[in-house]
């Protein structure tokens, strides 16, 4: 099984499309979240809600289906020094994403995401252990 840090644009992607393929996804490979995902979640819940292609019933079973499937690792677990590294990686880039560079560098997964910036921005400042989740669909 491999294993593989998601931000939260991949996240609500899962939600909003609900694509079969996310359902398989979620079965074979084992996926990690910093707490600090869940904060961004709420905040875009209304989007989510309203792009949606489930109906509520539905979008609720999902989202159960996603959140027995990812682990969500508290703040407090992702060490110092991963938060201090990610920190200084990360401010040239988007500061907000220092929780999952921080917990990708704690675990020692790759990170996953859709933000074409955010990948180049961290590959740039020598971060390397980051993919882009369409390469990562093409490779399974």
């Amino acid at each position: 099984m491999f294993d593989y840090v998601i931000d939260t644009n991949i996240l609500m992607s899962m939600l909003i499309s609900g694509k079969s393929q996310y359902r398989t996804i979620l079965s074979f490979f084992r996926f990690y979240l910093p707490e600090y995902s869940l904060t961004e979640l709420d905040e875009y819940k209304d989007v989510i809600f309203n792009k949606t292609k489930f109906n509520s019933d539905e979008l609720s079973d999902f989202i159960y289906f996603v959140f027995t499937s990812i682990s969500v690792i508290p703040n407090f677990a992702i060490s110092k020094d991963a938060i201090k590294d990610a920190t200084k990686i990360c401010e040239k880039v988007d500061i907000k994403d220092v929780a999952f560079v921080a917990l990708a560098k704690d675990i020692n997964k790759p990170l996953l995401t859709r933000d074409e910036k955010l990948y180049a921005g961290l590959k740039k400042q020598g971060f390397k252990d980051i993919m882009l989740f369409g390469d990562f669909l093409k490779q399974i």
